[in-house]
């Protein structure tokens, strides 16, 4: 069994903003920088740390693998780990959705050029069994367990493959994951921001 702990990175530039970004690749805000400090205090004990190729994730990971101890040029980069593609979406405040695409959000309706869940979990299973295959050739493993910085749009559709509602998700929290062969259970979700240092996007936005 392999345990992975997903979690959302830093509050990026258009996070702020209120900006799906989907897989546009907007940097990390100031205030996304120093949350991932902070967070960075609360992290589980890890033998392998890994990211999505999008900068805010990277990012993210780098200021973990400083506050850490952690040598970055031993951060792993997934590409099949970042955010679903929200298509037309992307770029686009809520409001400006709700005025080009009336009725979409809030009825499960998406653009044409939406990746469809299937495909979005699919690649992700893929980039998380490379990242368990990787686990034992980390030098500086001190646990059996994986950090993965992702994005909400993953994590919640890897919550839904396990049966578990949606609920948003903040900056820097996670999901812990089980990986048993081909099996995949949900473990505890853990907030490494207090909750007055949390932010939230807009529904569903991401």
């Amino acid at each position: 069994m392999t345990r992975l702990f997903l979690v959302r990175h830093g509050q990026s530039e258009w996070n702020a903003l209120g900006k799906w970004q989907g897989q546009a690749d907007p940097p990390l805000s100031k205030l996304g920088e120093e949350q991932a400090f902070q967070a960075a205090l609360r992290l589980p004990p890890f033998g392998l740390l890994a990211a999505s190729s999008l900068q805010r994730s990277t990012q993210t990971a780098n200021i973990f693998a400083t506050a850490s101890a952690w040598d970055p040029s031993e951060i792993v980069i997934e590409d099949r780990l970042k955010e679903r593609d929200v298509g037309a979406f992307s770029g686009l405040t809520r409001s400006e959705i709700d005025e080009q695409f009336p009725g979409y959000l809030g009825n499960d309706i998406w653009p044409d050029d939406w990746e469809p869940d299937e495909d979005l979990i699919a690649r992700l299973l893929i980039g998380l069994e490379r990242l368990i295959s990787l686990l034992s050739k980390s030098s500086q493993a001190e646990s059996d367990d994986v950090v993965v910085v992702s994005h909400g749009g993953c994590i919640y559709a890897l919550e839904s493959l396990c049966g578990e509602e949606y609920e948003r998700i903040p900056n820097l929290t996670g999901r812990w994951f089980e990986i048993i062969g081909n099996d995949i259970r949900l473990g505890e979700r853990v907030h490494l921001l207090p909750p007055k240092e949390q932010t939230f996007p807009d529904h569903l936005t991401i």
